[in-house]
Protein backbone atom coordinates (compact mmCIF):
# COMPACT_ATOMS: atom_id res chain seq x y z
CA UNK A 1 0.00 0.00 0.00
CA UNK A 2 0.98 3.68 -0.98
CA UNK A 3 2.07 6.15 1.53
CA UNK A 4 -0.86 8.18 0.02
CA UNK A 5 -2.89 5.37 0.30
CA UNK A 6 -2.20 4.81 4.05
CA UNK A 7 -3.16 8.29 4.77
CA UNK A 8 -6.19 8.24 3.26
CA UNK A 9 -7.47 4.94 5.03
CA UNK A 10 -6.22 6.86 8.07
CA UNK A 11 -8.48 9.60 7.68
CA UNK A 12 -11.40 7.69 6.49
CA UNK A 13 -11.46 5.46 9.45
CA UNK A 14 -11.08 8.58 11.64
CA UNK A 15 -14.13 10.30 9.99
CA UNK A 16 -16.17 7.02 10.63
CA UNK A 17 -15.34 6.99 14.20
CA UNK A 18 -16.36 10.60 15.05
CA UNK A 19 -19.57 10.16 12.67
CA UNK A 20 -19.88 7.19 15.34
CA UNK A 21 -19.67 8.89 18.23
CA UNK A 22 -22.31 11.81 17.06
CA UNK A 23 -24.54 9.08 16.13
CA UNK A 24 -25.89 7.10 18.56
CA UNK A 25 -26.38 3.73 17.77
CA UNK A 26 -30.36 2.72 17.77
CA UNK A 27 -31.59 6.43 16.99
CA UNK A 28 -33.99 6.80 14.31
CA UNK A 29 -34.74 9.89 13.68
CA UNK A 30 -38.13 11.13 11.64
CA UNK A 31 -40.04 14.72 10.97
CA UNK A 32 -42.39 15.62 13.54
CA UNK A 33 -43.37 19.07 11.84
CA UNK A 34 -42.39 20.66 9.04
CA UNK A 35 -42.80 23.34 6.45
CA UNK A 36 -41.72 24.19 2.70
CA UNK A 37 -39.95 27.22 2.64
CA UNK A 38 -39.87 30.08 0.53
CA UNK A 39 -38.06 33.40 -0.02
CA UNK A 40 -38.46 36.21 1.84
CA UNK A 41 -41.43 38.89 -0.81
CA UNK A 42 -41.02 42.10 -0.90
CA UNK A 43 -42.54 43.92 2.04
CA UNK A 44 -45.72 45.37 0.23
CA UNK A 45 -49.11 46.10 0.89
CA UNK A 46 -50.91 42.20 0.46
CA UNK A 47 -53.34 41.85 -2.33
CA UNK A 48 -57.12 42.22 -1.38
CA UNK A 49 -57.36 38.50 -1.73
CA UNK A 50 -54.44 37.55 0.72
CA UNK A 51 -52.38 34.51 0.13
CA UNK A 52 -51.81 35.07 -3.48
CA UNK A 53 -54.87 33.76 -4.33
CA UNK A 54 -57.24 35.63 -7.37
CA UNK A 55 -59.64 37.83 -6.01
CA UNK A 56 -63.53 35.60 -5.78
CA UNK A 57 -65.75 37.18 -8.53
CA UNK A 58 -69.30 38.78 -7.17
CA UNK A 59 -71.90 36.64 -8.43
CA UNK A 60 -74.50 39.65 -6.94
CA UNK A 61 -76.40 41.57 -8.98
CA UNK A 62 -76.10 45.69 -8.84
CA UNK A 63 -78.03 46.89 -6.28
CA UNK A 64 -81.29 48.89 -7.89
CA UNK A 65 -81.15 52.79 -8.07
CA UNK A 66 -78.74 55.62 -7.48
CA UNK A 67 -75.21 54.40 -7.16
CA UNK A 68 -74.02 55.31 -3.88
CA UNK A 69 -70.87 57.13 -3.03
CA UNK A 70 -68.10 54.34 -2.28
CA UNK A 71 -66.92 53.57 1.06
CA UNK A 72 -63.56 55.23 2.14
CA UNK A 73 -60.87 52.73 1.71
CA UNK A 74 -60.03 50.85 5.17
CA UNK A 75 -56.62 52.47 6.92
CA UNK A 76 -53.60 50.45 5.87
CA UNK A 77 -52.34 47.57 8.38
CA UNK A 78 -49.11 47.57 9.42
CA UNK A 79 -46.52 45.83 6.68
CA UNK A 80 -45.97 42.24 7.15
CA UNK A 81 -42.93 41.26 8.75
CA UNK A 82 -39.73 40.07 6.98
CA UNK A 83 -36.52 41.04 8.29
CA UNK A 84 -35.30 41.48 11.71
CA UNK A 85 -32.73 42.97 14.24
CA UNK A 86 -31.60 42.21 17.17
CA UNK A 87 -34.88 40.11 17.84
CA UNK A 88 -36.21 37.22 19.00
CA UNK A 89 -38.85 34.49 17.19
CA UNK A 90 -40.84 32.93 19.10
CA UNK A 91 -42.42 30.48 16.56
CA UNK A 92 -45.39 28.56 17.25
CA UNK A 93 -45.57 24.92 15.71
CA UNK A 94 -48.07 21.69 16.30
CA UNK A 95 -45.70 18.37 16.16
CA UNK A 96 -48.05 15.35 14.56
CA UNK A 97 -45.71 13.22 16.28
CA UNK A 98 -44.67 12.81 19.68
CA UNK A 99 -41.41 11.54 21.31
CA UNK A 100 -39.06 12.17 23.86
CA UNK A 101 -35.60 13.19 22.02
CA UNK A 102 -36.22 16.31 19.55
CA UNK A 103 -33.88 18.51 17.54
CA UNK A 104 -34.86 20.92 14.92
CA UNK A 105 -33.42 21.92 11.50
CA UNK A 106 -32.86 25.32 10.56
CA UNK A 107 -32.55 27.01 6.97
CA UNK A 108 -31.21 29.68 4.65
CA UNK A 109 -31.93 27.96 1.93
CA UNK A 110 -32.58 31.08 0.40
CA UNK A 111 -30.19 33.34 2.19
CA UNK A 112 -26.99 34.82 -0.49
CA UNK A 113 -25.21 35.21 2.85
CA UNK A 114 -24.12 33.64 6.47
CA UNK A 115 -26.96 34.30 8.97
CA UNK A 116 -25.81 34.08 12.38
CA UNK A 117 -28.66 32.92 15.39
CA UNK A 118 -27.52 34.01 18.75
CA UNK A 119 -29.50 31.00 20.66
CA UNK A 120 -32.55 28.79 20.08
CA UNK A 121 -34.89 27.18 23.03
CA UNK A 122 -37.74 24.97 22.73
CA UNK A 123 -40.45 24.37 25.33
CA UNK A 124 -44.30 23.37 25.68
CA UNK A 125 -46.45 26.29 25.01
CA UNK A 126 -49.26 27.17 27.66
CA UNK A 127 -51.16 29.97 25.45
CA UNK A 128 -50.31 33.00 23.23
CA UNK A 129 -46.63 33.55 23.67
CA UNK A 130 -46.18 31.79 27.20
CA UNK A 131 -44.37 29.08 27.88
CA UNK A 132 -44.25 26.44 30.44
CA UNK A 133 -40.69 26.90 31.79
CA UNK A 134 -40.31 23.67 33.50
CA UNK A 135 -40.32 21.98 29.90
CA UNK A 136 -37.62 24.53 28.42
CA UNK A 137 -34.91 23.55 26.83
CA UNK A 138 -31.68 24.96 25.51
CA UNK A 139 -30.55 24.50 22.33
CA UNK A 140 -26.82 23.89 21.26
CA UNK A 141 -25.25 23.48 17.80
CA UNK A 142 -22.27 21.53 17.97
CA UNK A 143 -21.96 22.10 21.43
CA UNK A 144 -22.64 25.70 21.12
CA UNK A 145 -25.02 28.11 22.15
CA UNK A 146 -24.97 30.12 18.75
CA UNK A 147 -24.32 29.05 14.94
CA UNK A 148 -23.80 30.39 11.71
CA UNK A 149 -25.74 29.14 8.36
CA UNK A 150 -23.87 29.16 5.69
CA UNK A 151 -26.10 30.64 2.34
CA UNK A 152 -28.37 28.37 1.46
CA UNK A 153 -27.57 25.30 3.51
CA UNK A 154 -29.36 23.66 7.16
CA UNK A 155 -28.42 22.90 10.41
CA UNK A 156 -29.04 20.99 12.71
CA UNK A 157 -29.69 21.50 16.28
CA UNK A 158 -28.05 18.73 19.09
CA UNK A 159 -30.71 17.19 20.14
CA UNK A 160 -31.84 17.53 23.81
CA UNK A 161 -34.66 15.59 26.00
CA UNK A 162 -38.01 16.53 26.42
CA UNK A 163 -41.74 14.64 26.37
CA UNK A 164 -43.21 15.78 23.50
CA UNK A 165 -46.74 14.83 23.52
CA UNK A 166 -48.24 14.36 19.43
CA UNK A 167 -50.55 16.75 18.87
CA UNK A 168 -49.37 19.63 20.98
CA UNK A 169 -48.22 22.90 20.60
CA UNK A 170 -44.18 23.54 20.78
CA UNK A 171 -42.62 27.07 20.91
CA UNK A 172 -39.29 27.10 19.10
CA UNK A 173 -37.30 30.69 20.20
CA UNK A 174 -34.19 31.96 17.99
CA UNK A 175 -32.22 34.71 18.61
CA UNK A 176 -30.93 36.91 15.43
CA UNK A 177 -28.67 39.35 16.52
CA UNK A 178 -27.88 41.12 13.31
CA UNK A 179 -29.58 42.86 11.27
CA UNK A 180 -31.24 40.74 8.53
CA UNK A 181 -32.52 43.78 5.99
CA UNK A 182 -28.90 45.71 6.18
CA UNK A 183 -27.18 42.68 4.91
CA UNK A 184 -28.87 42.35 1.60
CA UNK A 185 -29.38 38.33 2.39
CA UNK A 186 -32.90 36.98 1.45
CA UNK A 187 -34.88 35.84 4.40
CA UNK A 188 -35.91 32.00 4.60
CA UNK A 189 -39.62 31.70 5.67
CA UNK A 190 -42.79 30.36 5.29
CA UNK A 191 -45.42 32.84 4.47
CA UNK A 192 -49.40 32.22 5.50
CA UNK A 193 -49.02 29.87 7.60
CA UNK A 194 -52.12 30.46 9.61
CA UNK A 195 -50.62 30.39 12.88
CA UNK A 196 -49.64 33.27 15.29
CA UNK A 197 -46.43 33.54 15.97
CA UNK A 198 -44.59 36.23 18.06
CA UNK A 199 -42.04 38.82 17.33
CA UNK A 200 -39.68 40.57 20.72
CA UNK A 201 -38.95 43.97 21.07
CA UNK A 202 -34.87 44.45 20.94
CA UNK A 203 -33.16 41.79 22.38
CA UNK A 204 -32.11 37.88 23.21
CA UNK A 205 -35.29 36.76 24.85
CA UNK A 206 -34.94 33.12 24.18
CA UNK A 207 -36.74 30.99 26.96
CA UNK A 208 -38.18 33.58 28.33
CA UNK A 209 -41.46 33.16 30.67
CA UNK A 210 -42.64 36.51 29.49
CA UNK A 211 -41.78 37.38 26.21
CA UNK A 212 -41.92 41.12 25.81
CA UNK A 213 -44.38 40.83 22.48
CA UNK A 214 -43.49 43.77 19.62
CA UNK A 215 -45.25 42.55 17.12
CA UNK A 216 -46.98 38.95 15.70
CA UNK A 217 -46.78 37.28 12.60
CA UNK A 218 -48.61 34.28 10.63
CA UNK A 219 -45.34 33.66 9.04
CA UNK A 220 -42.63 31.16 10.52
CA UNK A 221 -38.84 32.58 9.30
CA UNK A 222 -35.47 30.45 9.54
CA UNK A 223 -36.92 26.86 10.90
CA UNK A 224 -37.70 24.16 8.28
CA UNK A 225 -38.72 21.12 10.84
CA UNK A 226 -38.78 19.38 14.35
CA UNK A 227 -37.47 15.73 14.18
CA UNK A 228 -37.95 13.35 16.98
CA UNK A 229 -36.90 10.00 17.91
CA UNK A 230 -39.14 7.18 16.67
CA UNK A 231 -39.48 3.09 16.12
CA UNK A 232 -38.22 2.50 12.95
CA UNK A 233 -41.71 1.09 12.04
CA UNK A 234 -43.11 5.16 12.15
CA UNK A 235 -44.10 6.38 9.13
CA UNK A 236 -43.70 9.56 7.61
CA UNK A 237 -46.50 10.89 4.64
CA UNK A 238 -45.81 14.58 3.58
CA UNK A 239 -48.48 16.42 2.62
CA UNK A 240 -47.45 18.35 -1.10
CA UNK A 241 -49.45 20.80 -2.74
CA UNK A 242 -50.44 24.87 -2.94
CA UNK A 243 -52.74 26.91 -0.43
CA UNK A 244 -55.47 24.24 -0.13
CA UNK A 245 -52.79 22.04 1.19
CA UNK A 246 -51.21 24.95 3.13
CA UNK A 247 -54.66 25.34 5.09
CA UNK A 248 -56.06 28.71 3.33
CA UNK A 249 -58.82 30.46 4.64
CA UNK A 250 -59.11 27.80 7.62
CA UNK A 251 -59.91 28.83 11.22
CA UNK A 252 -56.16 30.42 11.89
CA UNK A 253 -54.62 28.68 15.12
CA UNK A 254 -57.12 25.77 15.03
CA UNK A 255 -54.98 23.61 12.84
CA UNK A 256 -57.82 22.46 10.92
CA UNK A 257 -56.09 22.20 7.25
CA UNK A 258 -56.58 18.88 5.59
CA UNK A 259 -53.38 17.32 7.00
CA UNK A 260 -54.19 17.88 10.25
CA UNK A 261 -57.26 16.54 10.28
CA UNK A 262 -55.95 13.32 8.70
CA UNK A 263 -52.97 13.25 11.67
CA UNK A 264 -56.14 13.41 13.88
CA UNK A 265 -57.95 10.27 12.82
CA UNK A 266 -54.25 8.44 11.92
CA UNK A 267 -53.95 8.87 15.89
CA UNK A 268 -56.88 7.39 16.84
CA UNK A 269 -56.67 4.49 14.06
CA UNK A 270 -54.93 1.03 15.16
CA UNK A 271 -52.13 0.15 13.58
CA UNK A 272 -48.14 1.92 12.86
CA UNK A 273 -47.54 5.60 14.39
CA UNK A 274 -47.30 7.91 11.40
CA UNK A 275 -46.34 11.51 11.06
CA UNK A 276 -47.59 14.26 8.72
CA UNK A 277 -45.88 17.12 7.56
CA UNK A 278 -47.39 19.87 5.25
CA UNK A 279 -45.36 20.36 2.51
CA UNK A 280 -47.68 23.18 0.78
CA UNK A 281 -47.27 26.30 -0.13
CA UNK A 282 -49.65 29.25 -0.99
CA UNK A 283 -50.10 30.10 -4.71
CA UNK A 284 -47.41 27.24 -5.98
CA UNK A 285 -47.53 25.74 -9.41
CA UNK A 286 -46.34 22.20 -10.75
CA UNK A 287 -44.53 23.73 -13.77
CA UNK A 288 -43.57 27.24 -12.65
CA UNK A 289 -41.63 29.55 -9.97
CA UNK A 290 -44.10 32.19 -8.47
CA UNK A 291 -45.27 31.51 -4.90
CA UNK A 292 -42.50 29.28 -4.03
CA UNK A 293 -40.40 27.13 -6.17
CA UNK A 294 -42.60 24.70 -8.46
CA UNK A 295 -43.40 21.30 -7.51
CA UNK A 296 -40.90 19.67 -9.54
CA UNK A 297 -38.23 21.78 -8.73
CA UNK A 298 -38.46 21.55 -4.67
CA UNK A 299 -39.71 18.41 -4.58
CA UNK A 300 -36.17 16.94 -3.72
CA UNK A 301 -35.90 19.38 -0.30
CA UNK A 302 -39.41 19.02 0.53
CA UNK A 303 -39.99 15.59 0.02
CA UNK A 304 -37.07 13.56 -0.50
CA UNK A 305 -34.63 14.47 2.81
CA UNK A 306 -37.52 14.33 4.80
CA UNK A 307 -36.32 12.16 7.66
CA UNK A 308 -38.42 8.57 7.60
CA UNK A 309 -41.13 9.53 4.58
CA UNK A 310 -42.60 6.83 3.51
CA UNK A 311 -45.61 7.97 1.88
CA UNK A 312 -46.40 10.88 -0.45
CA UNK A 313 -49.89 12.64 -1.16
CA UNK A 314 -49.90 15.29 -4.26
CA UNK A 315 -52.46 17.79 -4.68
CA UNK A 316 -51.06 20.56 -7.19
CA UNK A 317 -52.06 21.93 -10.63
CA UNK A 318 -55.27 24.19 -9.71
CA UNK A 319 -52.93 27.34 -9.71
CA UNK A 320 -50.83 26.25 -13.44
CA UNK A 321 -54.65 25.77 -14.23
CA UNK A 322 -56.36 29.34 -13.39
CA UNK A 323 -52.69 31.71 -13.78
CA UNK A 324 -53.11 30.54 -17.43
CA UNK A 325 -56.73 31.46 -17.54
CA UNK A 326 -57.88 30.60 -21.25
CA UNK A 327 -54.18 30.38 -22.82
CA UNK A 328 -54.05 26.50 -23.92
CA UNK A 329 -50.29 26.31 -21.98
CA UNK A 330 -49.78 24.49 -19.83
CA UNK A 331 -52.34 21.92 -21.46
CA UNK A 332 -53.66 19.02 -19.17
CA UNK A 333 -50.91 16.77 -20.79
CA UNK A 334 -48.27 19.07 -20.00
CA UNK A 335 -49.16 18.72 -16.25
CA UNK A 336 -49.57 14.89 -16.43
CA UNK A 337 -45.94 14.86 -17.95
CA UNK A 338 -44.82 16.78 -14.50
CA UNK A 339 -47.28 14.96 -12.54
CA UNK A 340 -45.58 11.40 -14.19
CA UNK A 341 -41.77 12.92 -13.22
CA UNK A 342 -43.15 13.31 -9.83
CA UNK A 343 -44.20 9.47 -9.35
CA UNK A 344 -41.16 8.19 -10.83
CA UNK A 345 -38.92 10.12 -8.46
CA UNK A 346 -40.57 8.46 -5.31
CA UNK A 347 -40.90 5.55 -6.91
CA UNK A 348 -37.13 5.74 -7.20
CA UNK A 349 -36.66 6.22 -3.36
CA UNK A 350 -38.89 3.60 -2.55
CA UNK A 351 -41.80 5.71 -1.57
CA UNK A 352 -45.76 4.99 -2.11
CA UNK A 353 -47.28 8.42 -3.53
CA UNK A 354 -50.91 9.03 -3.91
CA UNK A 355 -52.50 11.43 -6.40
CA UNK A 356 -55.34 13.48 -5.01
CA UNK A 357 -58.16 14.91 -7.42
CA UNK A 358 -58.18 18.78 -7.78
CA UNK A 359 -61.24 20.14 -6.16
CA UNK A 360 -63.76 22.33 -7.99
CA UNK A 361 -62.92 26.01 -8.35
CA UNK A 362 -65.43 27.43 -10.59
CA UNK A 363 -66.62 31.12 -8.92
CA UNK A 364 -62.41 31.60 -8.46
CA UNK A 365 -61.35 34.90 -10.20
CA UNK A 366 -59.17 32.97 -12.43
CA UNK A 367 -61.78 30.19 -13.27
CA UNK A 368 -62.53 29.70 -17.14
CA UNK A 369 -64.36 27.47 -19.33
CA UNK A 370 -61.19 26.36 -20.58
CA UNK A 371 -59.61 25.79 -17.22
CA UNK A 372 -62.27 23.77 -16.08
CA UNK A 373 -61.67 21.45 -19.12
CA UNK A 374 -57.91 21.08 -17.65
CA UNK A 375 -59.42 20.26 -14.36
CA UNK A 376 -61.35 17.57 -15.70
CA UNK A 377 -58.80 16.15 -18.30
CA UNK A 378 -56.25 15.89 -15.24
CA UNK A 379 -58.56 14.25 -12.73
CA UNK A 380 -58.95 11.97 -15.26
CA UNK A 381 -56.12 10.74 -15.60
CA UNK A 382 -55.54 10.88 -11.95
CA UNK A 383 -58.50 8.75 -11.33
CA UNK A 384 -58.01 6.14 -14.16
CA UNK A 385 -54.35 6.53 -15.59
CA UNK A 386 -53.34 4.15 -12.71
CA UNK A 387 -50.21 5.26 -12.35
CA UNK A 388 -50.43 6.82 -8.50
CA UNK A 389 -50.31 3.98 -6.28
CA UNK A 390 -53.59 5.58 -5.26
CA UNK A 391 -56.41 8.14 -5.52
CA UNK A 392 -58.04 10.02 -3.11
CA UNK A 393 -60.94 12.07 -4.25
CA UNK A 394 -60.83 15.11 -2.93
CA UNK A 395 -62.90 16.42 -6.02
CA UNK A 396 -66.15 13.83 -5.50
CA UNK A 397 -65.68 15.01 -1.79
CA UNK A 398 -66.22 18.37 -1.93
CA UNK A 399 -68.02 19.27 -5.22
CA UNK A 400 -71.20 20.11 -5.39
CA UNK A 401 -73.34 16.90 -7.03
CA UNK A 402 -76.19 19.10 -9.05
CA UNK A 403 -73.21 21.74 -9.61
CA UNK A 404 -69.90 19.82 -9.98
CA UNK A 405 -67.62 22.28 -10.98
CA UNK A 406 -68.59 23.79 -7.94
CA UNK A 407 -68.01 23.35 -4.52
CA UNK A 408 -71.01 22.01 -1.86
CA UNK A 409 -72.00 25.34 -0.17
CA UNK A 410 -70.90 24.34 3.40
CA UNK A 411 -67.48 23.23 1.96
CA UNK A 412 -67.16 26.54 0.44
CA UNK A 413 -64.51 29.38 2.68
CA UNK A 414 -66.32 32.06 0.25
CA UNK A 415 -63.89 32.54 -2.37
CA UNK A 416 -64.59 29.10 -4.78
CA UNK A 417 -61.26 28.35 -4.24
CA UNK A 418 -60.32 27.35 -0.87
CA UNK A 419 -62.33 24.73 1.68
CA UNK A 420 -64.01 26.30 4.80
CA UNK A 421 -63.24 24.03 7.67
CA UNK A 422 -65.52 21.95 7.34
CA UNK A 423 -64.87 21.25 3.43
CA UNK A 424 -60.86 20.61 4.68
CA UNK A 425 -62.69 17.86 7.58
CA UNK A 426 -64.46 16.30 4.39
CA UNK A 427 -61.06 15.99 2.45
CA UNK A 428 -59.56 14.50 4.97
CA UNK A 429 -62.70 12.09 5.74
CA UNK A 430 -62.18 11.45 2.00
CA UNK A 431 -58.98 9.38 2.85
CA UNK A 432 -58.73 5.46 3.33
CA UNK A 433 -56.49 5.03 6.19
CA UNK A 434 -55.62 1.42 5.22
CA UNK A 435 -53.35 3.04 2.80
CA UNK A 436 -50.99 3.44 5.00
CA UNK A 437 -51.51 0.42 7.08
CA UNK A 438 -53.94 1.40 9.65
CA UNK A 439 -57.78 1.08 10.83
CA UNK A 440 -60.08 3.69 11.70
CA UNK A 441 -61.69 2.40 15.05
CA UNK A 442 -62.78 5.63 16.37
CA UNK A 443 -64.90 8.52 15.28
CA UNK A 444 -64.01 10.59 12.14
CA UNK A 445 -62.10 13.76 13.73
Amino acid sequence: MSRLSAVLLVLALSTVAILGQNAPSGEHWVGAWSTALVVAPPVVAPPAAGRGAPPAVSTQPPSPGPAAAPAPPPPPGPPPVRNFSNQTLRLIVHPTLGGDRIRVVLSNAFGTAPLVVGGAHVALRTKEAGIDASTGRALKFNGSASTTIPAGAIILSDPVNLQLPAATDLVVDLYVPGDTAASGSPVTMHTGANQTSYVSSTGNYVGTDNFPVATTTPSWFLLARVEVVAPPTTGVIVALGDSITDGSRSTPNTNNRWPDVLARRLSQATGAKMAVLNAGIGGNRVLADGAGQSLLARFDRDVLVQPGVTHVIVLEGINDIGQARANPIPSAADLIAAHRQIIQRAHARGLKIFGATLTPFEGAGYWTPEGEAKRATLNEWIRTGKEYDAVIDFDAATRDPNQPTKFLTPYNSGDNLHPSDAGYQAMANAIDLSLFGVKATLARR
